[in-house]
């Protein structure tokens, strides 16, 4: 088929302080956002946001739809204009230089076209034209990429024909197909599988820690970003309530529950939980309590002697516990302890 009409001219090689190991050792952000403002009338969809994310890392970009995400993920991939305020990747401002940040950024939506009457191999073979690369260098990129998500199989497959799992990861490859340092990805994961989500987060791990390329993530399952994240990000409303590596992150929302003393707990009976969650309810020492199929979560502000006493407790009023243990704070903790559930 003819190939659609694409840019041939060759790109200019990355500027010499783009990449990844020389920003490091230099001390910059690969990702900085400086008071972002972008304003859509009186909406402030994004509202002083400032935080950073350094090379080789996976930051999380956490908050409810309308929180200004991709707002502030568009305004990176120099999509969109600030209001006021500034993003820089690698040192080189969205605002004053998009072209540099145009080759060392490469930035998945949550959604992007399928041109019809396409296979694989000729879609990333056009995205490596617009991006200038001709010859040899074009079907070395394309090769890279096919090789890398692992579609070499499907490279002649009619692209309209894949599998939700298999269109992302050709997402995810014309993303990578100039080879960029950063990478912005709004909701990789959404919509997958089980299997295809576990296939998506093991190529972004290989991307940060084996390419050593930064990644900002934003997606809905947190169970998941916990994963795979080093920081993260935490807004709402427009507003960054929370920045840092996950574990400030989860100090952050001990002292949002103001019980910096307590303990998170899990129990597992093999039945009756909703009478045992209804029974710790009742319990002195214990707060907020959860229940998921046979495991009841909570928290409680004792000492283990205090929990060892309420474990055999458990069991004398005829609980058939099977597992007691400390439980994980995540961040969907942390995200459900900061969040207030503030819409625009």
């Amino acid at each position: 088929m003819s190939q659609p009409a694409a840019q041939e001219t060759e790109i200019q090689d990355k500027p010499t302080a783009s990449p990844a190991d020389v920003v490091a050792a230099e001390g910059v952000p690969a990702i900085e956002l400086r008071g972002l403002h972008r304003h859509f009338g009186k909406l402030k969809a994004v509202n002083g946001v400032s935080f950073r994310a350094w090379p080789g890392q996976v930051m999380g970009f956490i908050g409810p739809n309308g929180a200004g995400k991709t707002t502030a993920m568009r305004i990176l991939a120099t999509l969109d204009t600030p209001t006021s305020g500034d993003a820089f990747v690698n040192g080189f401002s969205v605002v004053d230089d998009p072209d540099t940040v145009r080759k060392i950024l490469g930035f998945m939506p949550d959604s992007f076209g399928k041109y019809a009457n396409m296979d694989v191999v000729e879609y990333l073979d056009f995205f490596a034209r617009a991006n200038g690369f001709k010859g040899a260098r074009r079907r070395d990129a394309v090769e890279r990429v096919l090789v890398f998500t692992e579609l070499r199989k499907l490279a002649h497959k009619p692209i309209k024909t894949l599998s939700k799992g298999m269109s992302q990861r050709l997402g995810l490859g014309r993303t990578l197909i100039h080879d960029p340092d950063v990478l912005v990805l709004d909701e990789p994961a959404a919509g997958l599988d089980p299997r295809a989500r576990v296939e998506v987060r093991e190529l972004i791990h290989l991307l940060a820690t084996e390419m050593n390329k930064t990644v900002l993530i934003s997606s809905h399952i947190l169970t998941e970003l916990g994963e795979i994240c080093d920081s993260a990000a935490i807004i709402e409303a427009g507003l960054i309530l929370a920045s840092g590596t996950i574990d400030e992150i989860n100090d952050l929302q001990r002292k949002h529950r103001g019980q910096v003393t307590s303990t998170m707990l899990a129990v597992r009976a093999l039945d009756k939980a909703d009478e045992l969650e209804r029974w710790l309810l009742e319990q002195p020492f214990v707060g907020v309590v959860g229940n998921a199929g046979q495991t009841v979560s909570f928290e409680y502000k004792a000492d283990e002697k205090a929990q060892h006493a309420l474990l055999k407790t458990m069991i004398e009023q005829g609980f058939e516990i099977v597992e007691f243990h400390g439980k994980t704070e995540s961040l969907e903790d942390a995200f459900m302890a900061i969040t207030k559930g503030i819409t625009q």
